[in-house]
């Protein structure tokens, strides 16, 4: 009992010192929003500028996936999942995870080379805003177009009724963004056709077996499950995947 009433005694000690200070207010930073009339042109020039860097931050989720490598990255790893058959393991924040971290490393040397090239000129008054916007282009232009196949790409210069451009450097990001990621989505889509091949196997051999041995009722899938995992893991699939996928952007 006597140390309930001491634990309690410290309590409140610990409460009446410390209440001084915790009476005194918090200095809380405001923040304003307000619309006025600009007193120079060049203030109404910064606001469009604030705007429209607020429009482009909305679309770096879009950027991220369609010009870059995740595309290709997340629908062979979800093709891999499927071939499997394990449903939902791993997870979609797995796999997606997975897929922005491999991303960032295969993009890594193209980023590098527009903020060396692009993004520090910039922020040190060397160049101006269209010198970053063109040099900062130019490194994720080569990127997609190293990836892009010259069918797709000449689909997309024959659409937009442009003339055919002499060198990359002609070409625009507007044609060559959609040709990329059409590109992308063939050699995904191959990647994944090669990955169902051997678990497609071992489904048809287990449901040969399981027919010819009468059992009808037992459902193939469940019983060639254990063998697609256990092939998988012998053979050491997801370093081989990753390997895969790292390499095919070389």
């Amino acid at each position: 009992m006597r140390g309930k009433w001491s634990l309690l005694f410290l309590v409140l000690s610990v409460v009446s010192f410390s209440y001084p200070a915790m009476a005194e207010p918090v200095g809380i930073p405001a923040v304003n929003f307000s619309v006025g009339q600009a007193s120079s042109p060049a203030q109404v020039v910064d606001s469009v500028k604030l705007l429209i860097l607020l429009t482009v931050l909305t679309l770096i989720p879009a950027f991220l996936v369609m010009m870059t490598s995740f595309t290709r990255i997340v629908i062979v790893l979800s093709f891999l999942r499927h071939a499997l058959g394990t449903q939902q393991t791993p997870p979609n924040q797995v796999v997606i995870g997975l897929a922005l971290f491999l991303t960032v490393f295969i993009m890594a040397p193209v980023y590098d080379r527009v903020n060396r090239e692009a993004l520090q000129p910039f922020l040190e008054n060397q160049i101006t805003q269209e010198e970053a916007q063109d040099r900062g282009a130019k490194p994720l232009r080569e990127f997609m177009l190293k990836q892009t196949r010259e069918k797709d790409l000449a689909l997309f210069i024959h659409l937009s009724k442009t003339p055919a451009p002499r060198t990359r450097d002609e070409v625009a990001l507007s044609i060559a963004i959609p040709a990329f990621i059409i590109s992308e989505l063939k050699t995904a889509f191959t990647m994944g056709f090669l990955l169902y091949l051997p678990f497609l196997v071992i489904d048809m051999v287990v449901a040969s077996i399981l027919m010819s041995m009468g059992m009808f009722m037992l459902p193939p899938v469940m019983i060639a499950l254990p063998f697609k995992l256990l092939l998988f893991v012998l053979v050491d699939g997801w370093y081989l995947v990753v390997k895969s996928l790292v390499e095919s952007f070389r």
